[in-house]
């Protein structure tokens, strides 16, 4: 074929196609003229959805910054952004609150004061902590920390292996692999033994579960649940629940012996994944009266993810096997302010000496930072520990945008260099340590259902402080200048990172 019989060649499959896509648009509307009525209402439901998000976005602000974005966005692209604001905008959680009040929140102080259990020293030295928890201190407690995950879950299977009557087990992740089957195992061999056990897991965080998995617990009697299991609808359809994740790790043995901390139940937490290499990795067992406030918390998540209520037992006197007061905050969206933000900026106001918050990301909101850099510029010593490696790269971009803005104010950022980081550690001073679930970012301050235990004892404070100590021999301290020695398009991207933190 000559290039002149090419050229005509091409030129008609152009004028084909030209008259293929002239033919398509004018039957699109065409249809969309025979059927106006149908558009209009279309348009008219959109529109109406998109005022009534405007409406409960204003009513329900908790930043001005953050509603002006969705107002904006409601009224320009009402197509686009009315789906988004079911999934990340739209808050309600009042059934949660009402379970809540159902199993009687607001009494735990009077009861744990009547059954003696209250520390009152160390209630009334952390008010605000107290008062975010809605219980007070509980003294006797024995705490033993747990540092990585070897240690971590030897022990909870120590502690499932001497169960004489029910076990709650929750984690945000759990996988089908060889750890995840050593813990199925260890929890179906109770439940053949008759011990009563329940096991939570959270949907999102444990997406690739098995169905098999899940049938073999099922089989031998564990009871199961997934945090969504009776909310599956609203997930679909709004006020869609899928950007809030219950993002505890809690197991309670007995109401007897508690353990918390950052630990998922995956092969990757122990070790065993060739990434990430060494996982570090901080859980705390606690023994004494906080393991029945932990089984508070977990009664309330079970009641709104399952249906079921789980009756505690009357007990009129609970044993205190130790000297130590622990205070135990769950937190989350059914809260009616941002109440875990709010005991963090507390711990950061008080600190006279030291400041030491050991992360895997760093996603602070303006109110952290401004609490941090305030810390620091007062000459508090004020560090962060984060990982040098990362497992989500939108989070560990935008980590290093709100690195260089915190190191400009005078916080020490230091990268954990001897594996992957992972624990949810801070020290304040000689006076206060907390031990849980909690990441320095917006979703576990605002979105997440959190888990913090809070402690006082000298003994503790110690163990914590050598601990961070070596932490920080195997971290690199970050220089002044590091974020602005990067690529342009390195310094473009964490930026852009930046600006998703709400729902980072």
């Amino acid at each position: 074929m000559s290039s002149e019989e090419q050229a005509l060649a091409q030129g008609g499959d152009a004028a084909e196609a030209v008259i293929r896509d002239a033919v398509t648009d004018a039957g699109v509307l065409d249809v969309m003229a025979n059927n106006l009525g149908l558009v209009a209402a279309f348009v008219a439901i959109m529109y109406v959805t998109a005022a009534i998000c405007a409406v409960r976005e204003v009513m329900n602000s908790r930043t001005s910054q953050g509603s002006v974005a969705w107002l904006l966005s409601l009224f320009f692209m009402p197509y686009l952004t009315v789906p988004l604001y079911f999934v990340f905008g739209w808050r309600s959680f009042s059934d949660y609150e009402k379970i809540q009040a159902t199993l009687g929140r607001a009494e735990r102080a009077r009861r744990a004061d009547e059954l003696g259990l209250t520390d009152h020293v160390e209630t009334r030295d952390w008010p605000v902590l107290s008062r975010v928890a809605g219980v007070p201190f509980m003294a006797g407690n024995k705490t033993d920390l747990l540092i990585d995950g070897d240690a971590t879950f030897s022990a909870i299977k120590e502690e499932i292996a001497k169960a004489r009557n029910v076990i709650f087990f929750q984690f945000f992740a759990i996988h089908d692999d060889e750890l995840g089957r050593e813990m199925a195992d260890a929890l179906i061999a109770r439940a053949k033994d008759g011990i009563i056990v329940y096991f939570l897991y959270d949907d999102v965080g444990s997406h690739s579960l098995s169905k098999d998995y899940l049938s073999r617990l099922k089989a031998a009697g564990v009871k199961v649940c997934g945090f969504n299991e009776n909310h599956k609808f609203l997930r679909l359809l709004g006020p869609m629940r899928l950007n809030y994740r219950n993002h505890r790790k809690l197991v309670v043995v007995d109401y007897r012996v508690t353990f918390v901390g950052g630990h998922n139940v995956a092969d990757q937490y122990v070790g065993r994944d060739n990434w990430f290499g060494h996982w570090r990795d901080t859980h705390v067992r606690v023994e004494g009266p906080a393991a029945v406030a932990c089984s508070l918390s977990f009664v309330e998540d079970w009641l709104w993810a399952s249906g079921e209520r789980i009756d505690l037992p009357q007990v009129g006197e609970i044993p205190m096997p130790g000297d130590e007061a622990v205070l135990v905050m769950p937190t989350g969206p059914a809260d009616k302010l941002e109440e875990c933000a709010l005991a963090f900026v507390e711990t950061a106001a008080r600190a006279r000496k030291r400041l030491w918050i050991t992360t895997p990301y760093l996603v602070p909101s303006l109110d952290i930072q401004t609490a941090l850099c305030s810390a620091a510029m007062r000459g508090v010593d004020v560090r962060v520990l984060m990982p040098e490696k990362r497992d989500h790269w939108t989070v560990w971009l935008a980590s290093h945008a709100y690195e260089d803005t915190l190191v400009q104010r005078g916080v020490k950022v230091y990268r954990y260099i001897d594996g992957f980081l992972h624990q949810k550690v801070t020290l304040m001073d000689d006076e206060l340590v907390s031990i849980g679930t909690v990441n320095f970012d917006n979703r576990s301050f605002q979105i997440n259902f959190e888990l913090t235990l809070w402690f006082t004892h000298p003994r503790t404070i110690s163990n914590v402080e050598r601990m961070l100590e070596t932490d920080f021999q195997n971290s690199r301290l970050t220089w002044p200048d590091a974020f602005q020695s990067r690529s342009y398009v390195f310094r473009v991207l964490a930026q852009g990172a930046r600006l998703l933190s709400p729902i980072l």
